[in-house]
This record gives structure tokens, C-alpha cells and sequence, in this order.
């Protein structure tokens, strides 16, 4: 019983796009391009060997005034050429550089998805933020939408001094979004009831309440477990698919941004807050930061 439904499970999680939207050629320099990505977009490519032994596509979409990286870690069913649109209005409208892969298996990113393919693969990426761009902890926001959330909690489990994440229509893992069970099995995919239990940052959810897929009570859930819960946001008559599409969408994350850039500037200068002092109570301390309703 266990393998065959973890079989589903896995099924659910991994629908790469056959065949993959896009292609990589090398310019003469040797350097690897996306047809249609120019140089106006501000935009480099990475082409970076995972620990399972795969070569993982990631652009870093570079904003010239940001105080913050965003890590998107995507859906099951879409690739990097579909999103183009969707990385350059994230930079823009938020101020952020965004760092966009292709697990194992998509795109033009080599190997088979699988569950510990997607953290080895977010695990290069991350390597590579560190490396090529000199990211730091502090300054990077994690992304997870769908099953993204899984190698997104995955990082944020063991990242002390991260900024933030973002769980997009998250699942509190693969079993769940079958069945609706109440304890978790050995062989369940994408263990996000547990792993979000160890995220020490401020993580805002999103989810849509008509969620077709994964039901809202997945994101609700989430939510609840977070020790430094933000200010969710519940897209009334959202699906999975379509939450960008909604005018809070953006301007919720906008203020997500903001409030992690005064949180920034409030850590060093306050002694008596530690990395054990909730956000919460960090809030109550500072009128600076004030959520909206």
C-alpha cells in the first residue's frame, strides 16, 4: 500500500512540460542563452551541476536597486519559458532581484524529477546565489509555489538568518493532497507539515479558497504551524492556478517586502531582540511596523 501510494503522490508532484517550451544555445563566447531573453531584460543565465549529478538551468532576473533576492521554486506543471512575464513583474513591482530554476527533469535542466532531486537542485541554486552573487542569508526570500514549497521548506528548515518565505498555494505534503489523513507516513513526498515546524524566519502564505488542487485548508494549515507567522493572505474564490491574477496578489507581497525591509534595518540596532524573540513580538515593540488590514 505505502509504495503504491507514494507512487500517486509522486505522480501528482512531477508534470513537467512534454516537450519542454524552451531551449538553451551557447553564444560564441560559450555563455548559455534562452531564445527570446535579450540583454535589455538584465537577465544571466547558470548552468549548475546538483549533487544528484544534473545540470540545473537558473536565471537570475537582476534588479538594480534591490534589497532583496527572491528564490522562486515553481509548480508542477510549467517550466521556465513559460514565465518570463511573471519573473519581470515580480521585479519590478517589488524591487527584488529573482533567482528561477528548473528542477531536475524540466525545461532544459537534465535528470528525472524527484523529491530529493528538487533539494539537491535548490541546494546548487542557493550554492550558487552564495557564490556567483554574494547573497546572503539575510537578504534572500524563498518562494515555494505548489509543489515549489517542498524544496522551499526544505532550504528554509536549515537557513537560521534567512529574511523570509513565501508559500503559494503550499501543500502539507504529497499524501495529504490525496487523503486526508492525520499523521505523517515514512513513505509520504514533500513533508511540509513537519519541516515548517523548523523555519525560524517570518513566512507569509498564500492560497486561493477554491483551490481545486490543494485544498485552502493545506495553506490554513501551514499557516497556523509557522512560529513567525505574517499576515496570510486567503484570495477569495482563488483557484491554484490563477492567484497572480488578483490585484492583492502583488500588493500583498509589496507589503511583505516592505515589512522585511524595516525589519532589516531594526535587527542590528536593537540588542534586546535574539533570533529566539518572535516577529510577532518584534512587532509590538516597533510601531514602525504596522501590517494593513
Amino acid at each position: 500500500m505505502g509504495n503504491v501510494t507514494s507512487s500517486v503522490a509522486a505522480k501528482f508532484a512531477f508534470f513537467p512540460p512534454n516537450p519542454p517550451t524552451y531551449d538553451i544555445y551557447r553564444e560564441e563566447d560559450g555563455r548559455p542563452v534562452l531564445p527570446g531573453v535579450t540583454a535589455d531584460m538584465n537577465v544571466e543565465m547558470n548552468l549548475l551541476n546538483s549533487k544528484g549529478g544534473n545540470k540545473i538551468v537558473a536565471m537570475f532576473w537582476r534588479h538594480p536597486h534591490a534589497r532583496f533576492t527572491l528564490l522562486y521554486s515553481h509548480g508542477n506543471a510549467a517550466d521556465l519559458g513559460q514565465m518570463h512575464e511573471l519573473f519581470i513583474e515580480l521585479r519590478a513591482h517589488l524591487r527584488v532581484n529573482v533567482m528561477s530554476y528548473d528542477y531536475s527533469g524540466y525545461g532544459a535542466s537534465t535528470g528525472k524529477p524527484s523529491e530529493l532531486n528538487t533539494y539537491y537542485d535548490i541546494e546548487a541554486v542557493y550554492n550558487c546565489l552564495k557564490r556567483e552573487y554574494g547573497i546572503k542569508q539575510e537578504d534572500l526570500i524563498l518562494y515555494g509555489q505548489s509543489v515549489g514549497s517542498g524544496p522551499t521548506l526544505h532550504l528554509a528548515s536549515r537557513l537560521r538568518t534567512l529574511r523570509g518565505v513565501v508559500l503559494h498555494s503550499a501543500i502539507l505534503s504529497g499524501i495529504r493532497v490525496l487523503y486526508p489523513v492525520k499523521m505523517t507516513f515514512w513513505f509520504d513526498i514533500f513533508k511540509n507539515i513537519d519541516k515548517i515546524r523548523n523555519v525560524s524566519c517570518p513566512v507569509l502564505v498564500i492560497h486561493g479558497t477554491n483551490d481545486e488542487i490543494v485544498d485552502w485548508s493545506h495553506g490554513r494549515r501551514l499557516w497556523e504551524l509557522s512560529k513567525e507567522k505574517y499576515e496570510p493572505l486567503w484570495v477569495k474564490g482563488g483557484g491554484h492556478c490563477n492567484l497572480e491574477t488578483y490585484p492583492e496578489y502583488i500588493k500583498h507581497l509589496r507589503k511583505f517586502i516592505n515589512a522585511m525591509e524595516k525589519l532589516s534595518f531594526m535587527i542590528p540596532q536593537t540588542a534586546q531582540l535574539t533570533s529566539n524573540t518572535s516577529f510577532t513580538e518584534q512587532v509590538r515593540r516597533n510601531k514602525c511596523l504596522r501590517f494593513g488590514k
